[in-house]
């Protein structure tokens, strides 16, 4: 059996501490976007500050990482059962990275990466934000 794989509804952009700032102007004041500012009180372990946009579809977080030398960008991947998708990515040679991030408590989910090293996170569609 074969799980089912399809694009979430949020794409990170984990940005340096001197990046964040122009960033967020280039999205804000020259595409005239209007970026929320989600704050430091809920974000991830290791993300300083976040704000965000509607970017068509999904919503585009910016996370700013105050030990990161270069920007990256994280997926989002929904599936109908994360046990077998996990499985069935393993049998394909993609190994769990769930040392990236940590994961919400309780969370059904995990952290991979694409051959390039772009993660994603692979969960439940119930449990996006």
């Amino acid at each position: 059996m074969t799980p089912t794989f399809r694009g979430g509804h949020n794409i990170a952009m984990k940005l340096p501490k001197a990046q964040f700032d122009r960033t967020i102007a280039f999205y804000r004041d020259i595409l005239g976007m209007e970026v929320t500012d989600e704050g430091s009180e809920a974000v991830a372990d290791g993300v300083a500050q976040s704000a965000s946009v509607r970017f068509g579809p999904v919503k585009l977080w910016f996370d700013r990482v105050d030990n990161y030398a270069r920007s990256d960008l994280w997926l989002e991947l929904f599936t109908d059962d994360v046990g077998l998708a996990t499985r069935h990515l393993a049998a394909h040679g993609v190994a769990v990275q769930d040392e990236l991030e940590p994961l919400p408590s309780g969370l059904d989910a995990h952290w991979i990466s694409n051959p390039v090293g772009i993660p994603h996170i692979v969960r439940l569609p119930e449990e996006a934000e």
